[in-house]
């Protein structure tokens, strides 16, 4: 609990700067990038709540994505409702649909959970894409807020931000609960879990429509944020790819190692894009190419490889203590 605190302090402390960075009226490219690093922090830390803790890692999180873009979208188009309020239900329709899709699918495990919910994603694209009142192939054009182009920027900005440290309190409430115990004895062991009165079906249910909702608000503000949607990115693979690989990377069953994983990603990310400029495609085999080497090597990411390196220090100073200086050799 006291390293939970502090840990929580520092990140009070780096959002609270974070949060001032726009007093010094930096580029929009700055802006722009921080923002995106926000977004890709709440989507790793709410696929983690789900993919992290319990294993069963989902590619299908950008359908939520969608669904939730979509929804605030359509409220502002139609009902002229502010997206800053319908993102929620926004995540409460991805939360309502990952519910109905929850149960299914994850009776499945393994390769075939991961191609099942790969399909979520590319299916959720094909109905937008089919249906009129959707904007179909067409998309929608969101209209801008009613301020100057750098207030703009600044309410989104802090708007992501405040939503990637509320996601990030959520995923540290949940890492000491009892509940996030039993997601990560799923991770270990689902049926030795099952045996010791864990209820597995229904944690992972719970866990996949919070992640769902968590993803639905993220890509109700995005929507607005873009001002113009199409499924051809709102519902693209490559971002569910991403938020697998930053959540892998810094490390599963933890809050901390999404939000390295993202960190890192994001700035290779730029360097392949904007400074490298390979080429979307090209980007898209890096990541995953990277994605298979974190899965072989690095099963328990950055964060666990760091904690196995302090426990067998540990262990070393043990046996040093024990049977003396030369014995760990």
């Amino acid at each position: 609990m006291i390293k939970n605190g502090r840990s929580m302090l520092i990140v009070s402390a780096a959002v609270g700067c974070l949060a001032l960075f726009p007093l010094l009226r930096p580029g929009v490219y700055y802006m722009s990038a921080l923002f995106g690093l926000f977004m890709y922090v709440t989507l790793a830390c709410g696929w983690n709540i789900f993919g992290g803790y319990t294993g069963y890692h989902s590619f299908g999180h950008v359908a939520f994505f969608g669904i939730g873009a979509y929804t605030s979208a359509l409220l502002l188009l139609k009902l002229g409702l502010s997206p800053f309020y319908t993102c929620l239900m926004g995540g409460l329709l991805a939360g309502f649909c990952a519910a109905i899709v929850g149960y299914p699918c994850l009776r499945l495990r393994g390769p075939y959970f991961v191609l099942v919910t790969l399909c979520l994603g590319l299916s959720a694209r094909l109905v937008v894409i089919n249906v009129e009142f959707t904007g179909a192939s067409t998309g929608l054009y969101l209209p801008f807020l009613k301020v100057s182009m750098f207030a703009n920027r600044v309410i989104f900005y802090e708007t992501m931000l405040a939503l990637a440290f509320v996601i990030i309190l959520i995923a540290t409430a949940i890492e000491g609960s009892k509940y996030g115990l039993g997601l990560r004895s799923i991770y270990q062991d689902e049926d030795s879990a099952e045996t010791q009165a864990v209820n597995a079906t229904s944690l992972k249910i719970q866990a996949f429509v919070v992640s769902a909702f968590l993803a639905g608000v993220t890509g109700g503000i995005y929507a607005y944020y873009r001002s113009y949607i199409h499924p051809d990115f709102i519902f693209d693979t490559n971002l569910s790819v991403l938020v697998v690989l930053m959540a892998l990377l810094g490390g599963p069953t933890t809050w901390l190692g999404p939000v390295t994983g993202a960190c890192i990603v994001v700035v290779i990310n730029e360097i392949l894009t904007a400074y490298a400029n390979i080429g979307a495609e090209f980007s898209r085999i890096v990541y995953g190419l990277l994605l298979v080497l974190v899965i072989m090597y690095l099963p328990h990411g950055l964060i666990g490889l760091s904690r196995r390196e302090k426990r067998e220090e540990g262990i070393r100073a043990v046996v040093r203590a024990i049977f003396g200086k030369n014995a760990s050799q």
